[in-house]
């Protein structure tokens, strides 16, 4: 809906003024046709069995979707998309509304319809009918619901879900105005005619779309001149259609400046090192990754220390890593600050630890020191050993394809009385420290989803690492830990620990479960980090 040319958009809207037109005119004319459509439209008390409990019901709809109820939800829905920082998408709505209400009022002093003769005469209106008011307010509010879903929900079958609902809302209340005998069928069509057709004119006039946060901020100087070459690392399943994200980027690209960009999509075999690889060899100024944060998390390492900017557009569950940048999770904004934003350089994590024992169980290969064979890694928002690194181990894909952060949670529920191990931890090659958790986390950024400020001193280019070691001994010691983390209280003891240093060791008795920028990596005993400050360049908002 968004992207189709303003043309169509501007065709549809005339066809519904055209069919308001067409209705009214038979409205003022006094067509036959009409006015016995309109006659058969009479109230639920002629068929209805249980009518006292059927008109109840009609009655609270009537109520719920009455001018106080629309303004509540339209106001709320303005303040929701303010808060969010979706201005332009908060005005449009507004608009939409506002002008919607103005010329249902002016059509019905216009018109001067009287309600119809069958009405429940215990509750008589007497303001005009033609068109309802229920009706064009209700489409108009189910129209931009629908605009709103479109731009900003990005899971495919939760914006059918909201849409369907949007117009349900909008058709319950159509035929309420009917089945309580208050409208004619007419002044129902032509109200809900009247609200569509606000809806699409205003996307013609105004666009919700957000525009560059750059237009107002003065041009960035540049160090080096620039051939504007760009590439974008694209996780293909991330998105649900390629061939509209890459249109998006180009037509974005292009208007910021850029080169056409060209595109590396990832694989199964390689999650973006390869993608990466390819992009620096070419040249290019500028990589766009759009994936997870393990997609970012195989680009990131692979141009750190290149001088080569990353822009990210996050389209995974988590995205925390973009989340702890201020990146927004809407992908036209996100896409807007990596083409205009400004460089930060932000620090990596580099991981070393015990590799974990193969599918059937077999012992870890040894070197020939007689010590467990070891990996090498890095990340670049967490790492964990113990419960959180459980979670990401127990999350269903299937449930997650569906119902995205939501399959954590029930993965979470699940873990909750992750079995306590006795690990030891060292700072900055020190000695060792004993510790009962049920697990601990190394964090690069400090908040997780929904803002938890778990690690909230943490900062991406301080060249540091911040501890958390969680220790609750009963399952329900995991609310007042809960409340200690979300009002951020220093205080520190055997339930929740804090530590901070440039390198980190942790070693485990038995093998716990590990993972790394939320991927498991296997369960294993150990785990070496060591902060790399200003390692990698990230756009990020002016």
């Amino acid at each position: 809906m968004l992207d189709r040319p303003r043309t169509t958009r501007l065709a549809w809207a005339l066809g519904c003024l055209l069919l308001f037109a067409l209705i009214a005119t038979a409205v003022q004319q006094g067509w036959g046709w009409l006015d016995d459509v309109d006659h058969r439209g009479r109230t639920a008390r002629t068929w209805a069995i249980d009518d006292r409990g059927l008109r109840g019901v009609l009655q609270v709809v009537e109520d719920l979707f009455a001018v106080v109820g629309m303004t509540v939800y339209s106001c709320l829905l303005v303040a929701g998309l303010w808060v969010k920082n979706h201005r332009r998408a908060a005005v449009y709505v507004a608009g939409v509304m506002l002008v919607t209400s103005g010329l249902t009022t002016l059509a019905k002093l216009l018109f001067a319809r009287s309600r119809p003769e069958w009405q429940d005469l215990e509750e008589v209106l007497n303001s005009k009918s033609f068109p309802s008011g229920h009706a064009s307010s209700s489409a108009a509010l189910a129209g931009v619901v629908i605009v709103i879903a479109f731009m900003l929900v990005r899971r495919s079958a939760i914006r059918r879900l909201l849409s369907a609902l949007a117009a349900l809302m909008a058709v319950v209340v159509a035929l309420d105005r009917v089945l309580l005998g208050r409208h004619y069928p007419s002044d129902v069509v032509a109200g809900a005619l009247l609200g569509v057709a606000v809806v699409l004119l205003g996307l013609v006039v105004y666009s919700p779309l957000p525009r560059s946060h750059a237009l107002k901020s003065e041009p960035l100087p540049q160090a080096l001149p620039s051939a504007k070459r760009l590439a974008v690392v694209l996780n293909p399943i991330k998105v649900e259609d390629v061939e509209v994200f890459q249109g998006i980027v180009t037509a974005m690209a292009r208007g910021a400046g850029w080169q056409d960009p060209t595109w590396h999509l990832t694989t199964p075999e390689d999650s973006g090192t390869g993608q990466a690889e390819e992009a620096s060899v070419a040249g290019a100024d500028l990589v766009i990754v759009c994936g997870g944060d393990g997609t970012v998390r195989e680009v990131a390492a692979e141009l750190a220390g290149t001088g080569i900017p990353v822009g990210i557009v996050p389209a995974g569950t988590g995205n925390l890593l973009a989340r702890n940048l201020d990146i927004p999770l809407y992908i036209r904004a996100a896409i807007d600050i990596a083409l205009t934003g400004q460089d930060r350089a932000i620090d990596m994590v580099a991981v070393r630890g015990d590799k974990p024992a193969d599918p059937h169980g077999e012992p870890l290969d040894a070197d020939t020191d007689g010590t467990a064979e070891q990996f090498e890694s890095h990340f670049m928002v967490m790492a964990g050993m113990g419960f959180d690194a459980a979670i990401m181990e127990g999350v269903n894909e299937d449930i997650k394809k569906k119902v995205g952060w939501l399959a954590y949670v029930l993965s979470a529920l699940k873990s909750l009385m992750f079995p306590v191990t006795k690990v030891e931890i060292s700072i900055d090659g020190g000695e060792f420290t004993k510790h009962r958790a049920r697990t601990v986390l190394v964090g690069n950024v400090g908040y997780l989803q929904a803002g938890m400020p778990l690690l909230p001193d943490a900062s991406i280019d301080d060249g540091q690492l911040d501890v958390v070691v969680l220790y609750p001994q009963r399952f329900l010691s995991w609310i007042p830990l809960a409340v200690r983390v979300l009002a951020k209280r220093t205080r520190t003891d055997d339930t929740i620990n804090r530590m901070t240093g440039r390198t980190v060791s942790i070693r485990a008795g038995v093998d716990i479960p590990r993972q790394l920028d939320g991927d498991s990596i296997g369960p294993g005993r150990e785990l070496h980090m060591e902060c790399i400050h200003g390692r990698l360049l990230v756009r990020v908002p002016r």
